[in-house]
């Protein structure tokens, strides 16, 4: 799956985590009888704030890029440079090339525990109360991996990233959404959303790394379990076919408008609360 695609699953998956609204269609049912009267988008698992679902998603964004960090010449590693591209090269290295260690479950717990033990440095400062440097600083990369890549940055962000992630990284460090766990849980969800997209493609991804389980060659002439499990071990579900295919695009349209409308939604309900 393409960069910019990974970016909107991921911040497409936050705001359904955080965010849970109906669509009425009663006067639409009038004219199409077979029409619900109404339907209801999102999930709503996480109750956050408008501003945690904000920094949440474009956190997440950010996160859902992170397991391409094992390849030096992808777009992140030119997102925040040098930082960025010392991160992807000793990050390639650990992980023992692309697709391996940081596309697996073992990577995606990885990650969690760097967003936790980042999350967990907080210093008292008045008058802000409670600030959250080490979520910040983290954030300054993952915003800006997001906005290299995210076509609903402006142009003139996307060249200079880091003036994005250097803003988020300041507002989450004072302002900091105040529920618990928010940090780890969207840079977790990011790097499972990224697996999940990769997996849904022809390339698949090995999700028990380091090992490595390798199908018998008298299941790979059954068509079914070759298209799934692959000669090399990896697992896939590639109903979107290569990496960039036409199908990628079909879904991505409305997963990227989906995640801008409860972005939008949620800027409004900021802009609102200040105010008032």
């Amino acid at each position: 799956m393409m960069g910019p695609h990974h970016a909107a699953c991921g911040a497409a998956a936050w705001v359904a985590m955080t965010t849970r609204f109906h669509i009425d269609l009663a006067g639409a049912a009038q004219v199409l009888p077979f029409l619900p009267h109404g339907v209801d988008v999102g999930l709503g698992l996480l109750h956050v704030s408008a501003v945690g679902v904000v920094t949440g998603a474009l956190v997440t964004a950010g996160a859902a890029l992170v397991p391409d960090a094992d390849h030096r010449n992808a777009t992140i590693a030119h997102s925040l440079p040098p930082v960025s591209n010392i991160v992807c090269r000793e990050i390639g290295k650990a992980s023992g090339g692309h697709r391996h260690g940081t596309h697996s479950v073992l990577g995606i717990f990885f990650f969690i525990l760097v967003a936790l033990l980042a999350g967990l440095w907080t210093l008292p400062l008045a008058p802000f109360g409670t600030i959250y440097p080490g979520a910040g600083l983290l954030s300054v990369l993952l915003v800006s991996f997001a906005a290299k890549v995210l076509r609903i940055i402006p142009d003139s962000m996307r060249k200079f990233p880091w003036l994005l992630g250097l803003a988020a990284g300041v507002f989450i460090t004072f302002f900091a959404p105040q529920e618990q766990g928010w940090f780890p849980l969207a840079v977790g969800v990011g790097a499972a959303v990224h697996i999940v997209g990769d997996m849904l493609t022809t390339g698949g991804c090995n999700l028990i790394w380091p090992l490595r389980i390798k199908p018998p060659t008298f299941l790979r002439r059954i068509p079914v379990v070759s298209w799934v499990w692959k000669p090399s071990g990896y697992l896939a579900v590639p109903v979107l076919g290569h990496a960039g295919s036409w199908r990628e695009w079909l879904l991505l349209v409305p997963v990227s408008l989906y995640a801008v409308l409860g972005m939008g939604g949620a800027l409004f309900a900021v802009a609102g609360v200040g105010a008032a």
